[in-house]
């Protein structure tokens, strides 16, 4: 089963239920109704039983962090962000624009820690950033004029419903 995508487990609630099915087991209630009061499969009480008669309520306990930690520190993001702040043309970048390319040598340089361009967006995310693209308009863009066009020349342009469906 598991959790749906996206829906990240919370370990504080997950050894309360241990914790509670373990007291609920010590004063001698079947594995049964702890399953039903509880919340979860009577597997799992089972299973939780076997551990407190091993380890006691100890083993119980949260494990801790699931997953790899983490390469970044929280100070390393700071930083990070603050440097992106700045601007891609105040590290030497041509343009203003930030590509996960040019964030993974910023993490690199910054923090010396590698990033594969396609991860970078993770960390992005994480700073609140997200996927921005500028705008490619001409520099010899004349507003007046297009606006002019479009109320003026298109709509003489564009082609209008005949016959019975006309309106």
């Amino acid at each position: 089963m598991g959790n749906p995508l996206g829906v990240r487990r919370d370990f504080d609630e997950l050894e309360r239920r241990r914790l509670e099915a373990a007291r609920l087991l010590r004063t001698g209630v079947s594995q049964s109704e702890v399953a039903r009061r509880v919340g979860v499969h009577r597997q799992s009480v089972s299973r939780w039983g076997r551990e407190l008669k091993e380890s006691g309520f100890r083993g119980l306990k949260k494990a801790g962090r699931a997953g790899r930690k983490p390469l970044l520190s929280a100070t390393d993001l700071r930083r990070v962000e603050s440097k992106l702040k700045q601007g891609a043309q105040a590290r030497g970048y041509t343009t203003e624009l930030w590509t996960t390319s040019r964030v993974a040598d910023l993490i690199a340089q910054e923090c010396g820690v590698k990033y594969h361009p396609a991860h970078v967006w993770r960390i992005l995310r994480e700073l609140g950033w997200s996927c921005q693209r500028p705008a490619k308009r001409a520099l010899e863009r004349d507003e007046e004029k297009i606006e002019r066009w479009k109320k003026k020349r298109w709509p003489k342009l564009k082609k209008k419903p005949r016959g019975r469906n006309a309106r």
